[in-house]
């Protein structure tokens, strides 16, 4: 199949997980908009550098310069029959600007309500020395790794509901959008990584048919 997929759902929702079974299902390489940011700027180029001046301003690296670097992207041999879009778009705009260089056919959003999302990351931990993550209920660490372990500056509640409520405002209102082109599959992500990797395995065939 042709055309590239996009995956979006709320944070913590288990995209990361998710993607590699697409990638595998469909060869199709997963795009991240940050690890492009982020080679953009230790390479040097010229997007790069652009990019680098609102990044250390702290201001949101604009549209254009994303969409640039996804137009480079899929300009590289491996992406000829689309690619897989893990975390944008993230606005009706953005959707509208990556209709504009590549086709979208298929579409999976992963759903998961809100106190799911919280108390999935307010429990994760890390161990500083490996970078290992960890969950106090669905994957508590070994005993010798336990008191090392720190929970990130981010991983609590105030911030997860920030975030929820900056997804529900600016990236929830795609799932219209792309419902109304007739390509868009929801998943139920409150089941086990297991099945909720076979319900999104289903979606991309129903979606490719």
């Amino acid at each position: 199949m042709s055309g590239s997929i996009v995956l979006f759902g709320p944070p913590g929702a288990g995209k990361g997980t998710q993607a590699e079974i697409i990638v595998e299902m469909t060869g199709k390489p997963q795009v991240s908009t940050g690890d492009m940011l982020r080679s953009a700027v230790s390479q040097g180029t010229e997007l790069g550098l652009e990019a680098k001046t609102y990044m250390e301003s702290g201001q949101l690296v604009p549209d254009q310069v994303i969409i640039g670097l996804i137009e480079g992207r899929l300009n590289e041999p491996d992406a000829s029959n689309g690619v897989l879009f893990d975390g944008f778009p993230r606005t009706i705009p953005q959707a509208e600007a990556l209709a504009g260089i590549t086709e979208v056919s298929a579409v999976i959003s992963i759903e998961v309500p809100d106190e799911d999302i919280v108390n999935r990351i307010v429990g994760r931990r890390m161990d500083p020395e490996t970078g290992e993550i960890y969950h106090v209920s669905f994957k508590p660490p070994p005993p010798e790794v336990e008191g090392r372990l720190i929970q990130r500056k981010d991983d609590n509640e105030d911030t997860v509901r920030s975030r929820l409520a900056a997804y529900y405002e600016q990236t929830k209102p795609l799932g219209d959008w792309y419902g109304n082109m007739g390509i868009l599959a929801i998943v139920d992500g409150t089941g086990s990584i297991q099945d909720v990797s076979q319900s999104v395995a289903n979606a991309v065939r129903s979606l490719w048919g």
